[in-house]
């Protein structure tokens, strides 16, 4: 038995209270989730050293065919750069594209010992509707992620360095970003997810900071 990574998906699944930090990125076709396309998804899985320190894992992500009786507005289109009829997109099913992401999340749930994802997202709260409102119209019934709570980098930036927009928060955190890859799902979630791990980490720098300074003392 592999005693070191037992402990570490135990610590995982304690950190957490159970749930698994799942980072998500979807890029649509306007800010409706009910009525706007969902066009691009990927997730980012982050596991646990035996230190304690977060690390994200490769992107795993879908091209979406938009649902039938979809709208597209296309000033998103300018934005994300993304042309829904190309023929060499590979787009999937809404069904399959969440098949093939959700299989993910649920292989690295287990394997971290936890019960459930929760999403991480930069503004959250957008991705986990637009998130939600695929598994709706589906009718998936497997679906990793909690329905409602999620965590939001936009905050934690804000928090940690003092910065809400995603790029400059990430700049911030001593990272690189690269404006002319924004605004696709798999570079903005990997983005996101260094974001999330380095303030994490941050903070568990911290804990072991205070608790060598309390080990001092009492010595």
């Amino acid at each position: 038995m592999d005693t070191t990574s037992n402990s570490t998906a135990s610590s995982m699944s304690a950190r957490f209270r159970g749930f698994l930090p799942v980072i998500v990125d979807v890029e649509t076709g306007g800010f409706d989730a009910e009525r706007d396309a969902l066009l691009e998804i990927a997730v980012v899985v982050v596991t646990m050293e035996p230190s304690g320190l977060l690390v994200p894992q490769p992107a795993v992500a879908a091209n979406v065919e938009p649902f039938p009786g979809a709208n597209i507005d296309p000033r998103s289109l300018e934005i994300t750069g993304i042309d829904p009829d190309h023929p060499f997109r590979g787009a999937l099913p809404e069904r399959q594209a969440l098949d093939h992401v959700f299989q993910a999340v649920r292989d690295a749930v287990k394997a971290a010992d936890c019960q459930r994802a929760v999403l991480v997202g930069h503004n959250a709260a957008f991705d986990l509707a637009f998130l939600n409102a695929a598994v709706r119209r589906t009718g998936h019934k497997r679906n990793p992620f909690h329905p409602f709570s999620c965590f939001d980098t936009a905050t934690l930036g804000g928090l940690a360095y003092g910065q809400t927009v995603l790029s400059k928060a990430v700049l911030a955190a001593g990272l690189s970003f690269d404006t002319r890859e924004a605004h696709s799902a798999i570079y903005d979630a990997e983005r996101t997810a260094e974001l999330f791990c380095r303030i994490v980490n941050r903070w568990r720098h911290l804990e072991l900071a205070e608790r060598d300074q309390a080990a001092s003392i009492v010595v």
